[in-house]
C-alpha cells in the first residue's frame, strides 16, 4: 500500500526517515533483544534516548543553561493548566493574549486558577502592537504562535516586561526564533514533534521556583527539572521518536527547512490570491505557513472537494468543525511533492467546477 499526503492537522504528519527508523528498531532496539516499548526507563537504553533527546532540542532551540528541556505527558492542554500553576502567584494577575480557539482555551483554563487580564481579544487573528494592553507587573505574558483553526500566526512576537510564555504547538522548530525573549515555551508534540499525548516545555529555571508548596509535585516544572523528567515513567516511546525528529530537523537544518515551509505555503497562497474560487480566511500580514484555511463558493462544493481530494491520496484537508471550509496542515515533515499534487488537484478541481 502506498502512503498517501497527510494533511491533519494533528495528529499528523511524521517524516518517513522517522518511521522507516523507528520501524526497523521495533523489535530489537539497539541489539538489546526487546523494543524501547519494552526497555526500563531507568536501564541504558532508553537514557541514551533521553539524553540525546534532551541535548538535541536544546541545540535546535539556541538554549544556554539558564534553560531546561522538560518532557511532560498531557499535551499542550496539560499545559494550559500546568503554567498558571507554577507562575501565577497569589494576587498576581496574567495577561493573555486572545487570537483564537487554542488561546481561548488557554484563558479559560487559567481563569480557575487565578486572576487573568485580557491583553487583546483578536478573535481569529494576531494582533497589532498598539491593540496590546498589557498590565504592569503581570506575572507573564501568554500567546499562542499558531492557531491550528483559524490559520493565523504570529510573524515577531511582542516586547514585554513580563515574561513571556508561548504555545508554539503547531509551529515550533518550523522557523528559528530567539529563546531568549520567551521565559517559557511549550508545545505540544503532534504537529511537528511526534506523537500525541506529550508536550515539550522549555523554561527559564529560575521561574520555575514560583510555584507554591500547595502545588502537587507531579505538577511542579521544578519537579521536572530536579529529576530530568524521570519523576515517575515518562512517555519513552512518544520522547524515543521525538528523538528521532530532533536528529532529522539537525541533519535538514532549521534554517532551509524554513525556506522549504514558506515556499510551500507559498504555492498554495498564490492560487488563493488568485481571486475568485478560492478564498483564504487568514489576513494575508498574519497568515499561517503550518495551517492553510479557505472556502469555496458554498459548503456542497467543500464536501465534494473533500471527497474527490481523498481518492487522490490528499487525507486530511477537512477544516476544523468549528469553522468548517478547508484547511491544509503542510507541517516540516509534509514533502513538497504533497504540495505540488494538492495545487494541480486545486487548478484541476476549479477547472470542472468553477
Amino acid at each position: 500500500m502506498s502512503r498517501v499526503y497527510n494533511f491533519n492537522a494533528g495528529p499528523a504528519v511524521l517524516p518517513r526517515e522517522v518511521l522507516q527508523e523507528a520501524q526497523r528498531e521495533l523489535l530489537d532496539f539497539k541489539g538489546s533483544g526487546m523494543s524501547i516499548l519494552e526497555s526500563s526507563h531507568r536501564g541504558k537504553e532508553y537514557d541514551a534516548v533521553h539524553a540525546e533527546a534532551v541535548a538535541n532540542y536544546k541545540q535546535l532551540l539556541g538554549c544556554s543553561d539558564d534553560y531546561a528541556v522538560l518532557f511532560v505527558a498531557g499535551g499542550a492542554s496539560m499545559q494550559f493548566a500546568m503554567v498558571p500553576l507554577n507562575l501565577l502567584g497569589a494576587g498576581q494577575t496574567a495577561d493573555y493574549i486572545n487570537s483564537g480557539a487554542w488561546a481561548g482555551k488557554a484563558i479559560k483554563e487559567a481563569a480557575h486558577i487565578g486572576q487573568v487580564h485580557i491583553a487583546a481579544d483578536c478573535g481569529k487573528e494576531i494582533p497589532t502592537a498598539a491593540e496590546l494592553k498589557l498590565t504592569p507587573g503581570a506575572a507573564y505574558v501568554h500567546l499562542t504562535s499558531n492557531e491550528t483553526i483559524s490559520g493565523a500566526q504570529w510573524k515577531t512576537f511582542p516586547e514585554t516586561e513580563a515574561p513571556l510564555v508561548a504555545d508554539m504547538s503547531s509551529d515550533i522548530l518550523s522557523r528559528p526564533f530567539d529563546i531568549n525573549q520567551f521565559g517559557l515555551v511549550y508545545a505540544g508534540a503532534q504537529k511537528n514533534l511526534g506523537p500525541s499525548g506529550i508536550a515539550l516545555v522549555v523554561i527559564r529555571k529560575d521561574l520555575a521556583e514560583r510555584a507554591a508548596p500547595t502545588v502537587p509535585t507531579i505538577l511542579r516544572y521544578k519537579t521536572f527539572i530536579e529529576e530530568n523528567s524521570l519523576y515517575n515513567t515518562p512517555p519513552c516511546f512518544s520522547i524515543y521518536i521525538m528523538m528521532l525528529v530532533s536528529r532529522w530537523i539537525l541533519k535538514k537544518g532549521l534554517g532551509p527547512l524554513h525556506r522549504q515551509n514558506a515556499d510551500k505555503a507559498g504555492l498554495i497562497y498564490a492560487l488563493l490570491d488568485a481571486g475568485g474560487f478560492y478564498k483564504g480566511t487568514a489576513r494575508p500580514e498574519c497568515r499561517s505557513d503550518m495551517n492553510i484555511t479557505f472556502r469555496l463558493p458554498n459548503e456542497t462544493l467543500e464536501e465534494t472537494f473533500i471527497k474527490e481530494a481523498s481518492k487522490q491520496g490528499l487525507k486530511g484537508l477537512k477544516g476544523h468543525r468549528s469553522v468548517g471550509g478547508i484547511r491544509a496542515s503542510i507541517y516540516n515533515a509534509c514533502p513538497v511533492e504533497g504540495i505540488e499534487a494538492l495545487v494541480a488537484f486545486m487548478k484541476e478541481f476549479e477547472k470542472k467546477n468553477g
